[in-house]
């Protein structure tokens, strides 16, 4: 669980980060999850964007990537979400 001040550093970070990820009319699926996972053990911090054509809510959306793909939710405006996930190596660093 991530405290107050680590949010405000990981956002600090995903602002120059571009969307790694488009959710559009076909939703969400298990190759989304498949490569959320892949790009979080990568990276650690990943954005993701919901297009207008998808019919899911955002709030489920959220709820369903932070499940399926065990991470947490960074931040939430709009439409893009920004997903953070410790992996192994540790290459960020949180205060």
């Amino acid at each position: 669980m991530l405290n107050g001040k680590q949010k405000r550093y990981l956002r600090s970070l995903a602002v120059n980060l571009n969307s790694s990820f488009q959710i559009g009319k076909d939703g969400l699926s298990e190759n989304l999850y498949k490569g959320v996972n892949e790009a979080l053990k990568a990276n650690e911090l990943v954005k993701v964007n919901v297009l207008k054509t998808c019919e899911t809510e955002i709030n489920e959306i959220e709820i369903e990537i932070c499940r399926n793909c065990k991470c947490e939710l960074v931040q939430h405006i709009g439409k893009t979400l920004v997903l953070y996930k410790k992996s192994k190596e540790g290459k960020i660093i949180l205060p």
